[in-house]
């Protein structure tokens, strides 16, 4: 497992990071993550072989943010 952090952009609320959360959660390979409002991040856990972090920054741009 690897820890991958990527900056979001575009969340404003906790609805965001919630809709966000559950995203990233349902990704193959992905075993947790958690976002945050304040700072704007998305800390992931995952596998990288199944979930490289260009899916995971797929994934965030897919459900509407952007990464950085």
């Amino acid at each position: 497992m690897e820890t991958t952090r990527i900056a979001v952009e575009g969340m404003t609320c906790q609805g965001c990071v919630n809709s966000l959360t559950r995203a990233l959660q349902a990704t193959p390979g992905v075993r947790s993550a958690t976002v945050t409002l304040q700072p704007a991040q998305a800390t992931i856990e995952h596998d990288p072989a199944t979930a490289p972090a260009d899916r995971l920054r797929t994934v965030i741009a897919d459900a509407g943010f952007e990464a950085r």
